[in-house]
């Protein structure tokens, strides 16, 4: 998720300073602003649902993140993935590479999430930061450190978002690929996606190398899952797109694997973005968004997701898309609503 990088950065250092005292306050105005909005389609079944599978990103070093169990009331939504587990500059996990990794506002909040009966999903990487996957020197001390953080929240499920250099070398991904084994061989029932980038049609090279370095290690996660967005290839049918790149993923999935069709796409997965994009000419409705979750469930894909929760509300008059907004007309949290819904 590669949104306003440069603001990313920015806000990051703000928030590491002000302790993200942001999103408290922003809890009383997402109540109110959820007063007067329509019903939530369906209230998510957290404990039925294997962890992870319809859980939007939530990123507390980023804009003017909402209330967490706001968010819950309003829309039913009991899954969260919470971004982003980054490197101190060593390997050691830190959220944002800053923030403690217990102790402070990401496990208060999740300590919150839990309390009224939701769960997370803790997301390794992103697009900007220092990564785990380049700054841990073997694998070994790689999956030490996925796993400091998977003991420290007792976690059920884990996301590693590969991009950027992490993603563009092959040493790298095969280091991840590595780590990811040794974490599943110590925990069994742990669920594990793999999120990356993607071309309208599918994987690119890279990514098709990521999952096939998977078959042949033998790692068994439980979903591949791509960001079908930020093409750059101008004005793109977000809904289309998202089929044919889904379609693409399942297609390497089942060569790498071996597996029929239908069992592929059980394998895979979708994390879109709500509204604009940072690519001109790409916008998700909530129609298209809909349909994506209607296609998500006539395959039964193993996690879907968007990026991100943080935007997931109309900007103000003159304010374009960004870290706070969707930079389209929808209602507070509309995108919440509807991934709540999915059961697989």
């Amino acid at each position: 998720m590669r949104l306003f990088t440069d603001r990313r950065a920015r806000r990051t250092a703000i928030a590491a300073a002000t302790g993200l005292t942001a999103a408290v306050a922003l809890g009383a105005t997402a109540a109110a602003n959820s007063a007067g909005a329509a019903q939530p389609a369906a209230v998510q079944p957290a404990a039925a649902l294997p962890s992870g599978m319809a859980a939007p990103y939530l990123y507390l070093g980023w804009g003017n993140p909402p209330s967490a169990t706001s968010v819950m009331s309003a829309t039913g939504i009991k899954q969260f993935t919470m971004a982003f587990m980054l490197s101190d500059g060593g390997c050691n996990p830190k959220w944002d590479g800053s923030r403690a990794l217990t102790g402070g506002t990401d496990q208060s909040t999740i300590n919150k999430i839990r309390a009224a009966g939701g769960d997370v999903t803790v997301s390794f990487g992103g697009y900007s930061g220092n990564k785990l996957g380049q700054k841990c020197s073997s694998a070994s001390a790689l999956a030490g450190a996925y796993q400091k953080v998977i003991n420290a929240y007792q976690l059920k499920s884990i996301d590693v978002d590969i991009e950027a250099g992490e993603f563009s070398s092959s040493t790298v991904r095969q280091r991840v690929v590595d780590a990811l084994k040794t974490v599943r061989a110590k925990n069994a029932s742990l669920k594990i996606y793999v999120t990356f980038g993607t071309t309208p049609t599918g994987p690119d090279a890279a990514g098709k190398d990521l999952i096939k370095k998977g078959a042949a290690a033998g790692l068994n996660i439980d979903a591949w899952a791509v960001m079908p967005f930020d093409y750059d290839q101008g004005s793109t049918d977000m809904l289309a797109t998202t089929k044919t790149a889904v379609d693409g993923l399942k297609n390497a999935v089942a060569s790498a694997y071996h597996l029929s069709s239908d069992a592929a796409y059980r394998k895979v997965g979708l994390s879109s973005m709500n509204g604009k994009t940072d690519s001109s000419g790409e916008t998700v409705s909530l129609s298209n968004f809909t349909s994506i979750i209607s296609y998500a469930k006539s395959h039964h894909l193993a996690r879907v997701s968007f990026w991100a929760l943080n935007r997931d509300r109309k900007c103000p008059s003159g304010q374009s898309a960004g870290d706070t907004c969707s930079g389209i007309s929808q209602g507070t949290y509309d995108f919440t609503k509807a991934l709540a819904a999915y059961t697989g």
